[in-house]
């Protein structure tokens, strides 16, 4: 089974992309966030990487691929495919929207949205509810998370090398510890340039709680 995969684009499709992996073209069907992702990536000569539902029925025995940038976005895909009468082709065109934001209506019970997606109407908005209220908070505090990072990662005092370190520290302060994101940046950066080479989180939640002792 094909669980993930990374290549160039070697052409655009109507709901997907063919990814040349190892001289080898895959088509993978792309939801319209991530297709939309994926071509910013290509037009900068990234290359692609993405994780990979496998498709395959006795009624539809020819495997479907479909893509993924993150294992949270497969995660939640392989959620809301266990409602009744959404299946994986009919998902895939239905997210239209962020996961996050897809996963706040759910834990909204925001019917309004949901049927706003395609293909669901406002039954199946009323089963999606139903089945999944209460099962992707985590999806739906996502967003505010990457906000908080990609605040982070768009600042000076944070070399590239150093943002996975600072995404782990700022998760926990800010989810698990209560600080705010602003509370969170001002400690990291006072940390980082009075130790300029801390280089893991422990070192620096050792620096942080030294500026705070």
């Amino acid at each position: 089974m094909i669980a993930y995969l990374e290549g160039k684009i070697l052409r655009k499709e109507a709901d997907g992309i063919i990814l040349l992996a190892g001289h080898i073209g895959y088509e993978i069907l792309l939801d319209t966030i991530t297709m939309s992702r994926c071509m910013e990536k290509s037009q900068a000569n990234e290359t692609i990487e993405l994780y990979i539902y496998y498709h395959v029925t006795e009624r539809q025995p020819k495997p479907v691929l479909i893509g993924f940038l993150t294992p949270d976005d497969k995660e939640f895909f392989q959620l809301f495919i266990t409602v009744a009468a959404i299946g994986p082709m009919k998902a895939i065109k239905a997210l239209t929207r962020p996961v996050s934001q897809v996963a706040r209506a759910i834990e909204d019970r925001d019917t309004v949205f949901l049927s706003q997606l395609t293909g669901i109407g406002k039954r199946t908005a009323e089963k999606i509810v139903a089945t999944l209220n209460g099962k992707v908070l985590a999806f739906a505090a996502a967003k505010s998370q990457d906000q908080n990072v990609a605040s982070m990662d768009q600042q000076d005092f944070v070399p590239e090398e150093k943002r996975t370190m600072v995404r782990q520290v700022v998760d926990v302060l800010t989810e698990q510890l209560g600080h705010s994101a602003s509370s969170a940046r001002s400690m990291i950066q006072q940390a980082l340039e009075k130790n300029p080479g801390i280089s893991t989180p422990e070192d620096l939640f050792d620096e942080i709680y030294q500026e705070t002792r």
